[in-house]
């Protein structure tokens, strides 16, 4: 049944929902991502940031970065962040794989509890999705902090 056709059936009108992505073509190739060091060019514009943001990297197979969405960005000391929302953009991107970040504006690069359980949470929901995350970065003016590295018994 086309689409038309199935508007004549339907009892209610609704919407019917179309999702593009627009790219920009990129003239140079990607680089693949090996280590967190490997990311700071793209989480250096955080480092300085006033308000904490929360962001997501979509990798590809090869781990060459695809896009970059905020997921969410709050106050200088929290940002909430929802799965739904960090996957909802690397799904639409046929992420393979994802590295999230965020900013601790007052400079600390420690996770506090709740880094920890947002970390937990984006894990296990990665493993229902099929999208793993690789890593949990911590970034401020003072360096960056994988979560990967430092709380291993998590991935």
């Amino acid at each position: 049944m086309n689409t038309r056709a199935l508007k004549k059936h339907l009892k209610y009108k609704i919407p019917q929902i179309k999702l593009a992505i627009l790219r920009e073509p990129s003239s140079e190739p990607l680089p693949a991502i090996r280590t967190p060091c490997d990311l700071e060019q793209y989480l250096e514009p955080m480092k300085h940031l006033s308000e904490e943001h929360f962001v997501a990297l979509h990798l590809n197979a090869r781990n060459q970065v695809t896009g970059y969405h905020v997921v969410s960005h709050g106050t200088v000391s929290a940002s909430l962040v929802h799965p739904r929302e960090v996957f909802k953009a690397a799904i639409l991107n046929n992420a393979y794989c994802i590295v999230v970040a965020h900013n601790h504006p007052a400079g600390s690069t420690d996770p506090s509890p709740e880094d920890l359980d947002t970390t937990r949470q984006l894990l296990s929901a990665g493993k229902l999705l099929g999208i793993e995350i690789l890593d949990h970065l911590i970034v401020s003016y003072r360096g960056v902090t994988s979560i990967r590295e430092s709380h291993p018994h998590l991935f």
